[in-house]
């Protein structure tokens, strides 16, 4: 593990040169996106990309997503059909993700795609990391800025507290506003949900005008895309779903009004109102403080699943699933 005595944070107003300069020369910088934090290496320097696998402790067959600042940066690395250039164009930039056959000359390195020959990639809103795309010049991949498995960055703070002396630089945007990762269609062929996000599957359909082929079931390993192993996104502490009472010890993540008896200093809600919208956007930081208080298992009210609420429990469900074996 190549290890830094301290990583440097810079406030966005002044990191979009020394971000760019750094990716270039090899390193790794966290910056943020419209969805989470992302730990960004240059897409086609297979030693950055190794280096990124190695800082999160992330499974080399796990790919990562690319991204691009333009359409036409985006076409110089994956072929579109009809269906990715109509949901191109009505989402981008945003928190979608779509997976492509990649062009012949695709830059970016195998390592980066798991060895597939497909390429997953997106246009990011997020000002901060437009700037920095634009300034380098090539893909960025970048996955969620945490080590793997972890509850994903939403903060600079969170992602200094999960890589500190791991990482070169962070780039200091303030808060994250979607909260969840993006929506990750497949193109290849019928178009299908391969992780539900930012962008709802209702919104989507409504642009193609036909369903959305059923979502795979998460794996242990070799996934089609990012963010669909069976378990991810976890905590330290167990994860109880569905939680309609309190058990002894616990702590509670609420949705809406409490349960009865939730523990002072151990409960937080993911949105009192219950908005799914400020759901989402807390969710990873909640997580993380409620692991921060010893709890051995934090417990979850029900969350709907329309809309946004997709995305939140199937973040939770992954959060809650079985540990593989170190």
């Amino acid at each position: 593990m190549t290890l830094i005595l301290t990583t440097k944070i810079l406030p966005a107003a002044e990191a979009t040169r020394p971000a760019a300069e750094c990716l270039a020369a090899g390193g790794l910088v966290a910056f943020p996106t419209e969805t989470v934090y992302g730990l960004g290496a240059d897409g086609t320097n297979g030693s950055a990309i190794a280096r990124l696998y190695e800082a999160k402790g992330r499974p080399s067959f796990n790919p990562l997503i690319a991204h691009v600042p333009t359409l036409e940066a985006a076409q110089r690395i994956a072929r579109f059909n009809d269906t990715a250039f109509k949901l191109a164009r009505a989402f981008w930039p945003g928190p979608l993700t779509l997976v492509l056959p990649k062009t012949a000359d695709c830059p970016v390195s195998d390592l980066a795609t798991a060895g597939l020959e497909t390429v997953a990639v997106r246009i990011p809103a997020h000002p901060v990391a437009q700037a920095i795309l634009q300034a380098l010049g090539r893909p960025i991949v970048a996955p969620s800025a945490n080590r793997s498995g972890h509850v994903s960055p939403t903060t600079a703070a969170h992602v200094r507290d999960d890589l500190d002396g791991r990482i070169d630089l962070i780039v200091d945007g303030g808060p994250v506003q979607v909260g969840v990762e993006s929506t990750i269609v497949g193109c290849t062929g019928t178009p299908i949900l391969l992780r539900p996000g930012g962008t709802p599957r209702a919104a989507i359909e409504a642009v193609l005008g036909t369903p959305l082929a059923r979502q795979p079931a998460p794996v242990q390993n070799g996934p089609l895309a990012p963010g669909m192993l069976a378990s991810h996104y976890a905590p330290s502490a167990n994860v109880r779903l569905n939680a309609t009472e309190l058990r002894n010890g616990e702590a509670l993540l609420a949705f809406g009004p409490p349960l009865p008896g939730a523990p002072a200093g151990r409960t937080l809600n993911l949105s009192p109102r219950g908005d799914l919208i400020e759901a989402a956007a807390n969710l990873f930081s909640h997580l993380r403080a409620l692991d921060e208080t010893g709890a051995r298992t934090i417990a979850v009210m029900p969350i709907p699943t329309a809309g946004l609420g997709e995305a939140i429990n199937d973040r939770l469900r992954r959060a809650a699933a079985e540990r593989p074996a170190p």
